[in-house]
């Protein structure tokens, strides 16, 4: 996986485009992200025991295509390349040819 978590990322499509956040969770099998105020549905749940019903916010996952790295070091949107540095495989930007650091 090219995009993992705590990674802000910018959507590039769907009803959130242009919005940024940070990724919470990864889904590798289904190739898809939970984004940090991204993609909000709203879910009625009633009462069960101790818990109160009401209307909750839920965050629903991202097709990971959909959504695109920002570097840390350009802040801009940009795809992921490898790079081996020794014996370790690391993540480069590539705008700026900057290591990213996870």
């Amino acid at each position: 996986m090219k995009i993992k978590k705590n990674d802000t990322v910018k959507v590039l499509l769907g009803k959130d485009q242009g919005k940024t956040g940070k990724v919470l969770r990864v889904l590798g099998k289904e190739d898809k992200v939970l984004v940090e105020g991204v993609n909000i549905s709203k879910r009625h749940v009633g009462k069960k025991g101790q818990t109160e019903g009401g209307i909750i916010d839920l965050v629903k996952p991202l097709n990971i295509s959909n959504v695109a790295l920002v570097c840390p070091s350009c802040k801009k949107p940009t795809r992921v390349g490898y790079k081996l540095n020794g014996q370790s495989k690391v993540r480069v930007c590539k705008k700026c040819q900057e290591e990213i650091k996870a």
